[in-house]
C-alpha cells in the first residue's frame, strides 16, 4: 500500500498521492478536494494532513462514481459538512450506490459477495451539478472535461494549468497491473484518450499513477492497450466458425493475458470491459450478436 503524501505542483494545485490520487487546490483562503479515496480510512488520512498543515477545506468535486474515488465522501460530508459537486449521472449512482453491483450483475438484485466497499461505496448526497465546460466554485475557475468511457459521465478537471484526469487514463504501473482496464464504452474511452493528447497544460495527475509533465506518452500507451485488446478479441471471434459466448470470450481473453481471477467481482469487471469492446466491434459492423441453441453468441460479420 502506497503511503499517502501531499505533493505540490503549482502555487495553488496539489494532490494527495498514493494508491488512489486525491486532488487538492487552495486559493484565497479556500480549499477544494478532487475525489475522496476508497473509504473512511483514506479520507481520514487526508483530513489529518489538512489539519496538520492548517489548510482550508470548503468544497469537494467527485470525478466519477466508482467506490475507490467516492468511498470516503459520506464520512467527509458527515464530519465537515462541505458541499459536493459531480455530474448528474455520476451523482445518481453515488446517491444509489447499489446501482454498480446491479449493472455488473446483469440488472438482477446483486448477491452479497458483490456488495463490498470496492463495488459499492457508502451512499452520499451530492448537492451541486457539475457542468461540462467552464465552472466557478468559490475562487476556483476550472474547465470540466467529459472523459466518459471508464464510467458513464466521468469528469476531468483542468485547474490553473494542472489536469486532474481521474481515470481518463492510467499510469504505466496501474495499466500493466490491470492489463484489461475497466471500461463501459470502448469508443468513448478512445475518444477521451484522444482528447487528452491535445490538452495543453503543465502536467497531469491520473487517478492511479504519478504526476507527469509529459503525460501524453502514458495516454498513448493506454490507447495502444485498448486497440490491442480490440484486435485480440476480434481475432478470437474470427477463429470460431459458430461464434462464441461472451462468457467464453471473457475466459479466453483472461487466459490470453495470463490473468488469474480469484473473485466473482473481479470477473464481472473484466466481463464488462470485454462487452464494451464487443459493442464497439458491433458498431463497426465487424461482428454480430445472435442467439443460437438458446445461447447468446457473438459471430464475425
Amino acid at each position: 500500500m502506497k503511503k499517502l503524501k501531499l505533493q505540490q505542483f503549482t502555487e495553488h494545485c496539489f494532490a494527495f498521492t498514493g494508491a488512489v490520487n486525491i486532488g487538492y487546490c487552495k486559493k484565497d483562503g479556500k480549499g477544494l478536494l478532487v475525489d475522496t479515496g476508497i473509504d473512511e480510512s483514506s479520507i481520514k488520512k487526508v483530513l489529518k494532513i489538512i489539519k496538520q498543515n492548517a489548510l482550508p477545506l470548503d468544497y469537494c468535486i467527485i470525478t466519477h462514481a466508482h467506490a475507490d474515488h467516492f468511498g470516503g465522501a459520506a464520512y467527509l460530508k458527515k464530519n465537515t459538512h462541505i458541499p459536493l459537486y459531480a455530474t448528474a449521472l455520476e451523482s445518481a449512482i453515488m446517491e444509489n450506490p447499489i446501482l454498480e453491483p446491479i449493472y455488473l450483475f446483469n440488472g438482477a438484485s446483486p448477491i452479497e459477495e458483490l456488495r463490498n466497499k470496492f463495488l459499492e461505496g457508502p451512499k452520499v448526497l451530492v448537492e451541486h451539478d457539475l457542468k461540462i465546460g467552464e465552472n466557478t466554485i468559490g475562487p476556483f475557475e476550472m474547465e470540466a472535461l467529459d472523459l466518459s468511457g471508464h464510467s458513464y459521465a466521468q469528469t476531468g478537471l483542468l485547474i490553473e494549468d494542472i489536469l486532474y484526469a481521474a481515470d481518463g487514463y492510467f499510469g504505466r504501473e496501474a495499466l500493466n497491473k490491470h492489463v484489461i482496464p475497466f471500461i463501459i464504452d470502448a469508443d468513448k474511452t478512445l475518444s477521451s484518450l484522444e482528447k487528452l493528447l491535445h490538452i495543453q497544460c503543465k502536467g497531469a495527475v491520473p487517478g492511479h499513477g504519478p504526476f507527469e509533465e509529459n503525460f501524453q506518452a502514458s495516454v498513448r500507451e493506454n490507447k495502444k492497450v485498448h486497440m490491442e485488446n480490440l484486435h485480440s478479441l476480434y481475432q478470437l471471434i474470427g477463429s470460431k466458425e459458430n461464434g462464441e459466448t461472451v462468457e467464453t470470450l471473457t475466459k479466453e481473453m483472461l487466459t490470453l493475458h495470463n490473468l488469474e481471477v480469484q473473485t466473482l467481482g473481479q470477473w464481472l469487471l473484466f466481463r464488462t470491459s470485454i462487452t464494451a469492446y464487443l459493442a464497439s466491434l458491433q458498431r463497426e459492423k465487424r461482428i454480430r450478436f445472435i442467439v443460437r441453441d438458446n445461447e447468446p453468441r457473438v459471430v464475425a460479420d
